[in-house]
């Protein structure tokens, strides 16, 4: 079976959807999908399935607080994941300016410090141009479990 992890960050709701919608969308396709809304580090340290961030962004550019603490312990422990596929899908409002999207790149950077492997771009999602995440998420995820399980 294709197991993937998604570690969620989410402030009102808008990621965990979109996270729901990719593993019912993904389990009818033949993967087990495990949704983690408050991830800590031994959901990956004793597991080498790849990895999908499904984050929201809040205040200015900053991992939302049910994730945040898998990030700051990712950051100061850096377990290391050589070769771990990784993706990010990332919500946030683009009238933030510089911080748009901000809570992926900061996942990224600490994912890539555990000498973890990014698959694809990052999705970033405009709260300001699409009403439904799910709508931009499913397309993007069968291409990226496509590059994953080559």
């Amino acid at each position: 079976m294709k197991d993937i992890r998604i570690l969620v960050g989410s402030v009102y709701g808008g990621a965990l959807m979109t996270a729901r919608a990719i593993k019912q969308t993904l389990d009818t396709e033949g993967y087990s999908v495990k949704i983690l809304e408050n991830p800590v580090l031994n959901d990956i340290t004793f597991d080498t399935s790849p990895l999908l961030v499904c984050t929201s962004t809040t205040g200015q550019g900053e991992v939302p607080s049910n994730l945040l603490p898998f990030y700051v312990a990712l950051r100061e422990q850096l377990p290391q994941q050589p070769g771990r596929p990784f993706g990010i899908i990332v919500l946030g409002d683009s009238s933030y300016g510089d911080t748009f999207c901000g809570a992926g790149e900061l996942m990224e950077e600490a994912l890539y410090e555990t000498a973890a492997r990014k698959v694809g771009e990052t999705l970033c999602i405009d709260a300001l141009e699409t009403q439904e995440p799910e709508s931009e998420a499913l397309p993007w995820v069968r291409e990226w479990v496509s590059a994953v399980f080559v």
